[in-house]
């Protein structure tokens, strides 16, 4: 399974290059001081997995308009680094189906201590970085369908009948909102148009199979490519109801 660091390092390679002027290189690089007044964040996670992770800069990076001219760039690598926090979750959970999310992410002095260290290069400057992975697999949990003595059987096992459809392959998708338009607004449609949905940013989206809901979540980034991070799913019925819409 790769660790929660590997995971960061491949999602802050995929983000840093779209989020920051110039599409800077990440680069591995032997221990180095961080320049005066180093900033850091550290991101608490909880789940499968557990504990802390941090992420120290180099005080010149503030410096550098890589979010642009007239942005606080303080505040904006904070947003970056939990959203490559989050990113790091998604595809912990697509590689290896253990969960975790981030579940408080604050600001902090840089402690000096890094598990590794990296240098942000863009033209002829360079930025170190510094993270501390203190993210570990929690203590082992009961499977949901373990029934032996002290488990969590909740789960129902599943029929022999049902278990022929195990294998068969369902097309899933996801659902950020919909709007009812005229025809005749549709028909006028045209690059850079902008259509509302009816559904607030921060509401969760819906994942679908057939035409049922099975479960919500929160969209990550893993690898450069969008997931979902599921927060609920449908019980078990209504699931099997999706499925049986399809047959």
């Amino acid at each position: 399974m790769k660790s929660y660091l590997e995971c960061w390092v491949n999602a802050a390679a995929a983000l840093f290059s779209q989020a920051l002027a110039g599409e800077p290189e990440l680069a591995d690089s032997g221990p180095r001081p961080l320049g005066e007044g180093a900033f850091a964040f550290v991101a608490r996670l909880e789940g499968d997995l557990e504990g802390r992770f941090s992420v120290a800069l180099d005080g010149a990076i503030a410096d550098a308009p890589l979010f642009g001219e007239g942005v606080e760039q303080k505040a904006a690598w904070s947003e970056l680094l939990r959203e490559t926090c989050d990113a790091a979750a998604g595809e912990i959970l697509a590689s290896s189906g253990r969960k975790c999310r981030v579940a408080d992410f604050a600001g902090r002095a840089p402690d000096g201590q890094a598990s590794r260290s990296f240098q942000l290069r863009s033209g002829d400057r360079s930025w170190t970085i510094q993270v501390r992975d203190e993210v570990r697999i929690a203590a082992e949990r009961p499977a949901e369908n373990d029934t032996r003595p002290g488990a969590d059987s909740a789960a129902p096992a599943l029929s022999p009948g049902l278990e022929l459809l195990l294998d068969v392959e369902l097309e899933a998708s996801l659902r950020f909102g919909s709007r009812e338009m005229p025809l005749g607004e549709i028909l006028d449609l045209g690059p850079g148009d902008v259509v509302e949905l009816d559904r607030p940013v921060a509401d969760p989206v819906d994942l679908i199979v057939g035409d049922k809901i099975v479960a919500r979540g929160e969209v990550v980034l893993i690898g450069g490519n969008f997931g979902l991070r599921v927060t609920e799913v449908a019980a078990p019925k209504k699931r099997l109801e999706s499925i049986r819409c399809l047959f």
